[in-house]
């Protein structure tokens, strides 16, 4: 309602504003969201505002930079440029660049590089010369102020850069006087093993948003004795951590791995659907536990399974190292190079 108002009352006051944009200068536009994308690497939505963005153009945005490899309309079409006030999702980035970052278009590839180079190094600088105290005095006031008040270090990890900003937003108003929550690190992408030893550093728990810990990571995180959470939804993982950070921590529902299962072929049977052929490459899969299909370590769906079977037979449960047919309960976009999670859920005392 009114957003047809909305619109002409926008359009009016940039005709009397007199904005008017240059489509024939270099693109300069700003970044709306980022993620980084299955199969197709680091994505940014970006809105054009001033010149033409063209397929081929080098360009830098914030820490990163790249060569525009396509570009993909609100309509899901690729395009071969975009003009003014032009909504985009660019591919070809060599990174992830945060939400507002500006895009420019340069000329080479080499001066891409060298400012790209010169923003990452004036970012460390900035940051650790906001995290030095310039003398002794603010030193000791510091500590002083903090002595009484306990701190929940985290590391986050989530799928885009929009999702990691808002949690990390959130994560910074728990707490009060007495405890407070600190982001030690925030990213997108699967969780690797240097979030681990960072969070083994400061004994802290990594927190998973929308995405997995890779095969190094959770062998890491095992042998260190580091915990790793996973969410889907943005309220549970701020009531746990508000939780924790009250420290009234009742029993919780939490999720055991028993097993991981790949997908080998993809059968299509009658009255039954799509059927993964798989193969069990760690623990056991259990027909009455819960199932996650991960695509390059991002959860693509999560359930139950519709039928297990060892052969022709169906089963209860099949061992690492065994073959075995699984389909689930109405969902059939599986396809071959995909993992099967297996999971069992117990309620326990909760603990960070």
């Amino acid at each position: 309602q009114g957003i047809d108002q909305l619109l002409e009352a926008i359009a009016l006051q940039a005709e009397i504003l007199e904005l008017r944009a240059n489509p024939e200068r270099a693109a300069l536009g700003a970044v709306i969201e980022a993620k980084l994308d299955v199969g197709r690497g680091p994505v940014a939505t970006v809105l054009v505002q001033n010149g033409t963005l063209k397929q081929g153009d080098i360009f830098v945005v914030g820490e990163q930079w790249g060569k525009v490899r396509a570009l993909i309309n609100d309509k899901g079409d690729r395009v071969s440029e975009a003009g003014p006030s032009t909504p985009v999702e660019v591919l070809g980035l060599n990174g992830t660049p945060e939400a507002g970052d500006v895009l420019n278009v340069v000329e080479t590839e080499a001066q891409a590089r060298e400012i790209a180079s010169y923003r990452v190094q004036a970012a460390k600088d900035k940051r650790a010369a906001a995290g030095a105290a310039t003398t002794l005095q603010e030193l000791m006031a510091k500590a002083k102020a903090d002595e009484n008040v306990a701190e929940l270090p985290v590391v986050v990890k989530a799928d885009v850069q929009g999702s990691a900003e808002a949690i990390v937003q959130a994560l910074e108003k728990v707490g009060n006087d007495e405890v407070r929550v600190r982001v030690l690190h925030y990213g997108v992408g699967a969780i690797t093993e240097s979030d681990v030893g960072l969070a083994e550093a400061s004994s802290a728990p990594v927190i998973g948003f929308n995405v997995r810990a890779n095969a190094p990571a959770r062998a890491s995180a095992n042998q260190k004795g580091v915990e790793i959470r996973y969410y889907s939804i943005i309220y549970d993982l701020i009531d746990d951590i508000k939780a924790a950070a009250s420290g009234l921590l009742s029993a919780e529902v939490r999720e055991n791995f028993i097993g991981y299962a790949e997908i080998k072929e993809v059968f299509r049977v009658t009255g039954i659907g799509n059927v993964a052929g798989c193969l069990v490459t760690e623990g056991v899969a259990r027909r009455s536990a819960g199932v996650r299909l991960l695509r390059d370590n991002v959860v693509i769906h999560e359930g139950t399974l519709k039928t297990l079977k060892r052969f022709k037979d169906e089963v209860k449960e099949v061992q690492s190292g065994q073959e075995c047919g699984m389909a689930f309960e109405n969902y059939d976009d599986i396809r071959k190079g995909d993992v099967i999670e297996i999971f069992e859920r117990e309620e326990v005392e909760r603990k960070l």
